[in-house]
């Protein structure tokens, strides 16, 4: 009465009675893997393979360190930091909910269909008991039916045509109870192979459970106020910077980019400070054309009338040198 298919050519011995109440179901075997071959195109006439697959997985790494280099100047490369804490992969959970649940499901529709499976077979066996107890029966009337006919010295054609009534009589009451019987052994089947299926879907189950543990991430919570504060703060030194170039600087700073000012930012500077005035005397630079800049800005910072919260004015000024500038010496490097 078992299915055709085989789901359980992977079991030992002492695991294949499956339609037996106790079985335990175990996970699949996992699906053999293949490497995962990906095409790279190059317009080189000849190239060596290995190398050039070494330079398409080293093409991550690489662009990252051009963004990075890209932010360096600009001081926007540092993550200030963030706490991080790990937290259920919601995605793996609905998954591993929606396995157990028909997992769950399968166990009971696959006990409901061996319960039906047994009690069809029982019912065919009952039936097939009783077609045989009543098919004798009913031959032997028969039999006795037609010694007493011929003991009475019936012409032969009345005996034939008068057992032939009776066998017909006999042969539909039992085309009936037959009937009965094979739907009986009919339903036996369907439930066997169901029941069947049911464990087979049973052991995909729990390699899906298998394959879903095992590659499963673990997922964090990222904490980045800090970093959020920070990228604040570098936002406001930013529009602070670009202030002081629309308003401090010559004109000819009216586009310049950080690069272009930081040499003035990191200038050495002496600060002396007074009742009324800050007095901020910058060092000057080993350029000319640098120095003429700076002198610029000083007047341009004095012109301003630029107050600190207290009241002070701040003026700049730049500290004579003592040594010939040439212009061909190097400037400095923001």
């Amino acid at each position: 009465m078992a299915c055709n298919r085989r789901s359980d050519a992977d079991l030992d011995r002492r695991d294949l009675s499956w339609w037996e109440d106790g079985w335990q179901a175990t996970p699949a075997p996992a699906c053999p893997t293949m490497p995962k071959l990906i095409p790279i195109v190059t317009t080189a006439s000849t190239v060596n393979a290995a190398e050039l697959a070494q330079t398409y997985i080293h093409r991550w790494p690489a662009q990252e360190n051009c963004i990075k280099d890209f932010l360096l100047p600009l001081g926007l490369d540092t993550n200030h930091g963030f706490a991080k804490t790990a937290v259920e992969n919601s995605e793996a959970s609905k998954r591993r909910t929606t396995l157990e649940k028909r997992l769950a499901n399968v166990k009971r529709w696959k006990d409901a269909a061996g319960k039906r499976s047994q009690q069809a077979g029982k019912r065919h066996e009952r039936l097939r008991q009783q077609l045989n107890a009543r098919s004798g029966k009913l031959y032997r009337e028969l039999n006795h039916r037609q010694d007493e006919l011929v003991t009475q010295g019936m012409a032969d054609h009345l005996l034939r045509r008068e057992i032939k009534e009776r066998k017909a009589v006999i042969d539909a009451e039992l085309e009936q109870m037959r009937a009965k019987m094979w739907r009986a052994y009919e339903q036996c089947n369907q439930e066997f192979c169901k029941q069947e299926r049911y464990c087979k879907e049973q052991r995909d189950l729990l390699r899906a459970l298998e394959d879903l543990k095992a590659n499963e991430r673990v997922m964090y919570e990222l904490d980045h106020r800090k970093d959020q504060v920070m990228t604040v703060f570098k936002v406001a030194l930013t529009n602070l910077v670009m202030w002081t170039r629309d308003h401090c600087f010559p004109a000819s700073f009216a586009q310049a980019t950080w690069k272009r000012l930081a040499p003035f930012f990191h200038l050495g500077e002496q600060v002396q400070q007074g009742t009324s005035n800050v007095f901020v005397e910058l060092y000057p630079f080993n350029d000319r054309q640098y120095n003429r800049d700076l002198a610029v800005l000083c007047e341009r910072v004095n012109n301003a009338s630029l107050h600190f919260p207290d009241g002070r004015r701040l003026l700049f000024t730049v500290k004579p040198v003592s040594r010939p500038i040439l212009e061909v010496q190097k400037r400095p490097v923001a």
